[in-house]
């Protein structure tokens, strides 16, 4: 009498019931979906291309995040050298960033009939794996979505666009490796395997790698002089503003339209001091070849002249290795201060400039006297400059 029972709780694990018929309609239908490249082969390919340009996207983000707000640990090991560093670094994270879009899109077109497999979860381990998957779309379609509104400087949304933007990548890259240790075996059977249909392959490949090479080579001029000339689909031309480089933040928006005409430039340190821009022009003079790169991806180089914070905070008596903070004349901001460590401060092409290719700075552009430094983001290029301290 008590064997059949057992049987019977046998024959529901391993039968597990079918679906009333009319759940059984559109993509729940079986044959569903035809196309031969909805297999592992495809899908392994896809995922090398797409997984190698979110870890660039991941480690150039991760570099910029570290040189807007450095740990008080790192601050003091950041490196001001290359100076061209930040244009490279932060121009492979955009270009990145683009390409991973259709790569991502062929990725998912050749996964989503996985989306209506009956049943939906066949263990609670498999729930879990699918629940995973969800999590790491979610948030890379999130960090893509909104990486590329920041490309346009438009931002929609009520949250912090660069705190939300660092720990959706956090959460994309840790998924994508939970994903591929939970995969390692399928990945595995498909690294090198041709499979089936290999001339529809292929040509889906071709296509797809056409496509990112398209988006890469009609918006990489924004950040890579060379590929200038094709530059059509970038939000920002690198030669197009004031002096011809282009401006984020202009002096209208910033509420410094207006020099007050006793502006001085106050340097505090052990021997504070005050200098008029008269005074500041008759000081030394000197010339740097340097970019200002936005973490929009575009930079544009031009030719600075003013005087090196070295010297300047050298005259207040500052001591080697001393930092510097520095305030801006805009009222408010999130960068109207900056603190800039001691390996910037004393590095000889860290300049408080005066004039760019030759010209006075315009109004848009920091008049009276800006910080350009090497290896920094633009947004810590400090405009509208009124006051250094020795830290």
């Amino acid at each position: 009498m008590k064997a059949k029972p057992s049987g019977a709780r046998r024959r529901f694990d391993l039968q597990l019931p079918s679906p009333p018929s009319i759940l059984r309609r559109g993509p729940f239908r079986d044959g569903a979906f035809r196309s031969p490249l909805h297999e592992p082969r495809t899908t392994v390919v896809l995922g090398r291309w797409l997984g190698a340009a979110m870890l660039i996207c991941f480690l150039t983000g991760l570099f910029s995040h570290l040189l807007q707000d450095p740990p008080p640990w790192l601050a003091g090991w950041l490196p001001s050298r290359p100076a061209q560093g930040y244009r490279v670094t932060q121009g492979l994270h955009v270009i990145s960033g683009l390409a991973a879009i259709p790569l991502l899109g062929a990725k998912l077109w050749t996964v989503y009939p996985r989306l209506f497999e009956w049943p939906p979860a066949r263990s609670v381990l498999h729930a879990l794996e699918r629940l995973g998957i969800a999590v790491l779309v979610a948030a890379t379609l999130l960090e893509l979505f909104t990486g590329l509104l920041n490309t346009l400087q438009w931002y929609p949304w009520p949250f912090p666009f660069r705190q939300t933007h660092f720990w959706l990548g956090w959460l994309a890259v840790g998924g994508l490796l939970v994903h591929v240790a939970v995969k390692a075996p399928l990945i595995a059977r498909n690294w090198w395997r041709s499979g089936p249909a290999l001339a529809q392959r292929r040509a889906f490949l071709g296509a797809v790698g056409a496509a990112v090479g398209v988006v890469t080579l009609t918006t990489a001029g924004q950040s890579v002089p060379w590929l200038r000339p094709l530059d059509l689909l970038a939000p920002r031309r690198p030669d197009v503003g004031p002096q011809r480089l282009p401006v984020n933040r202009t002096a209208a928006q910033a509420g410094t339209q207006s020099t007050p005409p006793d502006w001085q430039l106050r340097v505090d340190g052990p021997r504070p001091y005050r200098l008029t821009l008269a005074e500041l022009m008759e000081l030394p003079q000197h010339e740097a070849e340097l970019p200002i790169s936005c973490v929009e991806g575009w930079s544009a180089s031009a030719r600075w002249s003013g005087v090196r914070v070295a010297d300047l905070l050298a005259r207040a008596g500052a001591h080697a290795g001393s930092a510097v903070k520095v305030t801006s004349l805009e009222a408010a901001g999130p960068y109207r201060i900056m603190e800039m460590p001691a390996q910037y401060a004393s590095d000889p092409l860290t300049l408080l400039a005066l004039r760019v290719n030759g010209e006075v700075l315009d109004a848009d552009h920091g008049f009276p006297a800006r910080i350009i430094a090497p290896n920094r983001p633009g947004v810590l290029q400090t405009k509208w400059v009124a006051r250094l301290e020795v830290l």
